[in-house]
This record gives structure tokens, C-alpha cells and sequence, in this order.
């Protein structure tokens, strides 16, 4: 699965859901896409063209306009619990899909570090995102400093300096013991080079096009034909409470090519049927422009879009008022996106795991299935 952050929430607006004929759509015209009747902004021409692959849903909603509440709701699927450290969806993901066969690691996560809301919570360490801060450097300290059969022997020693605290942190030093081993495992491995985007044809890369969010999505999947599970690319900077339609022209130009190549891309490998590319924010902006042609935070109502992993292209589901305001049509709550994903990845919602002291938590917090977006 490929997941793309637009942190800050994206204007939906300058999106994928433009205003057709009202004061609020703030000068920013809407147009034609490889779908009669289907408008998207026109900071997005290259998405526009792949419309028929994309099903967007304008009907998201939810009711936390926070940044950090909003970022770990659509991290998590759940709201924060000062008690418990919800896994990230990544993390759900590949905990029940991944293949314990592969060397790398299961979710990755390019760009946006040090987040609290990108962690495995109580999943524990081996579901925790693999992080990068920029997609043009290979892996920092993935390279042994000596050879790997005096690397295996150092390992060996560490872990036998352990089994003396062993019966003390027993937790602890086992989490310890399987990090070091993954990570290992890691750095010998030949699919290392998935992480090498300068060895891609240059034909592919220009594709993509140039930045640190085009070059996100190459790697992205480079990592899932490598048998990452799960890879997160955030694109940063999208929280325009001044200047919203400068700084939007600027950001789309950094997204809306590299999206619609890695959808176009994975299709001709015959790998966009088995990878759901999801693209969101974590709210979007309000339907009146501030007096600084910004637009503030507003969770009740925004989009997100899917391609992939069975989902039916060419769709447009919900849709609020003539104002852009109330959901008037399919509201879609987080826990239904999550759900969504769920049928799409063919993950049971309704399995529980248990936190700590024993407390089964479900995979979503509820939520349906959005059947709509689903072929057939």
C-alpha cells in the first residue's frame, strides 16, 4: 500500500473539489478531466488526465480541527488516549499482511520524522515505521563497518552479554535482540538497492519529475516490488492560513505529477490492482478566504482519493452544499475510510488485539466499508 500525507490540510477546494460558480472557490477555476462531468482544480492537469483511474471522495468529515488530534485520528483511525499509543496504519497493515520472507522492513515512512503519530503503539517495535528523512539519500548506517562475518560475531557477542539481564527486562532485551537482528538482516541484503533511486532509468525518473516528493514516490515503489508493505510520502507545508492560492500553485506543482506518474507507473507493471494508493490530509480548509487569501482549518468537510487495489477509477463520491460547507450527500467518517481500506487489503476490521493489560482494541473504531468506490 502507498500513503500520501499532504500534511497541514490540503484546501480541498484547490484539490480535487472545486467550486463551480461561488464567491468561496476564492478565483481558483476548476477543469476538465479524462471523465465528462468529473472537475478537479486546476493546479492538478497531470491527475486530471488520470481521473479515470482515481475514485475521490468529497465527503469526508470529521470534528477535530487540531493538528496533532486531527494527524493521529488519520494516522490511527482512532482519537488520542493519554493510556495507549494507537498503532499507525501502517503498522496495521503490515502487521497483517506483510511477508516475513523479506529483509526490509514492513512499513517505511519518507519525510515528516519525529511525528508521535507514526509510531506501532502497542503492536510493538517490529511494526514501527522504517523512517527517511529524504528519499535522495540512501539509508544512513547501512553500510558495516566491517566485514559481515565479523559483523555476525559481534552480534552473537552483544547477545550473549545479554542473557546475564535477561530474566529482568526480558521485554526489553528481546525487542533489543530482533532489532538488531532486522536490522542486519537489512544491511546485508541485495534489496538494499531498493532504496538506490539514481539506478532507475532516466526515462522513469523524468516521468516522476524532480523534488524531494517525486523522488518519495519512485522509491515508494521501488520498496512495495521489494516487499515493503506499507510506505507513507509526506509532502509538507500545505497549512496555508495566508497566501493559500500561491503557496497551493507551488505545492501541487510538487505533487500532481509524481501522483499521477506512480499510479500510471504501477498500472504498466500490473501492480496497481494489488496496491491501494491513498492521498489525504489530516482536514481540510475553510470554505471562506481569511483577510490574509488564506483559507483556516475546517474538518467538516474535505476530500480524500484512492486508486488501485480494487477500487473503481472514474468515481466521485459524497458531496457538500453549493457553499462547500455541510456534507449534503454520503458523509464518510475516518473510521469508514479505515474500513475501506480494510476491504480493499482484504484485513478483517472487527479482529482484536490486545494492549497492554489485556484491553482488545479493534483494527477500526467502527466505520463502513465505502462500497461505492469498490468495482463491480
Amino acid at each position: 500500500m502507498y500513503f500520501a500525507l499532504d500534511a497541514g490540510g490540503p484546501s480541498q477546494f484547490e484539490t480535487f473539489s472545486p467550486l463551480e460558480n461561488h464567491r468561496n472557490n476564492g478565483g481558483t477555476t476548476s477543469i476538465s478531466t479524462a471523465v465528462p462531468g468529473i472537475h478537479f482544480a486546476e493546479y492538478f492537469p497531470e491527475c486530471a488526465r488520470i481521473a479515470n483511474r482515481l475514485a475521490v471522495i468529497r465527503s469526508m468529515t470529521s470534528k477535530e480541527g487540531s493538528h496533532p488530534r486531527a494527524s493521529y485520528l488519520l494516522h490511527t483511525g482512532y482519537l488520542p488516549n493519554p493510556s495507549l499509543r494507537h498503532p499507525t496504519l501502517g503498522s496495521i497493515v503490515a502487521s497483517h499482511t506483510s511477508d516475513d520472507a523479506s529483509d526490509l522492513p514492513p512499513v517505511v515512512r519518507i519525510g515528516g520524522r519525529g511525528r508521535s503519530d507514526s509510531g506501532a503503539g502497542f503492536l510493538g517495535t517490529k511494526w514501527d515505521p522504517f523512517e527517511l528523512r529524504s528519499p535522495n539519500e540512501n539509508p544512513s548506517h547501512t553500510t558495516p563497518a566491517v566485514s559481515p562475518d565479523r559483523h555476525m560475531r559481534r552480534l552473537d557477542l552483544m547477545e550473549r552479554l545479554e542473557v546475564a539481564h535477561e530474566s529482568a527486562a526480558a521485554i526489553e532485551i528481546t525487542n533489543h535482540r530482533n532489532l538488531y537482528r532486522r536490522a542486519t538482516r537489512m544491511m546485508l541484503s541485495a534489496d538494499m538497492k531498493a532504496f538506490d533511486i539514481a539506478s532507475e532509468p532516466a526515462s522513469i525518473r523524468s516521468d516522476y519529475g524532480s523534488g524531494e516528493f517525486a523522488s518519495g514516490c519512485l522509491m515508494a515503489r521501488r520498496l512495495i516490488e521489494h516487499g515493503v508493505s506499507f510506505v507513507e510520502v509526506v509532502s509538507n507545508g500545505w497549512d496555508t492560513h495566508q497566501d493559500n492560492f500561491s503557496q497551493i500553485k507551488n505545492l501541487a506543482g510538487q505533487v500532481d505529477g509524481p501522483t499521477a506518474a506512480l499510479v500510471r507507473d504501477l498500472e504498466s507493471r500490473g501492480m496497481l490492482e494489488k496496491t491501494l494508493v491513498l492521498w489525504m490530509g489530516e482536514f481540510g480548509r475553510t470554505p471562506q478566504v481569511n483577510p490574509r487569501s488564506g483559507r483556516d482549518h475546517f474538518p467538516r468537510s474535505y476530500n480524500v482519493v484512492l486508486a488501485g487495489g480494487g477500487i473503481q477509477g472514474g468515481t466521485v463520491i459524497g458531496k457538500t452544499d453549493s457553499a462547500g460547507i455541510d456534507v449534503t450527500e454520503r458523509p464518510v467518517t475516518v473510521p469508514d475510510l479505515f474500513a475501506t481500506v480494510c476491504k480493499s487489503l482484504s484485513i478483517d476490521q472487527t479482529i482484536e488485539q490486545l494492549a497492554p493489560a489485556g484491553r482488545p482494541i479493534k483494527v477500526t473504531d467502527g466505520g463502513s466499508p465505502v462500497l461505492e468506490a469498490f468495482e463491480g
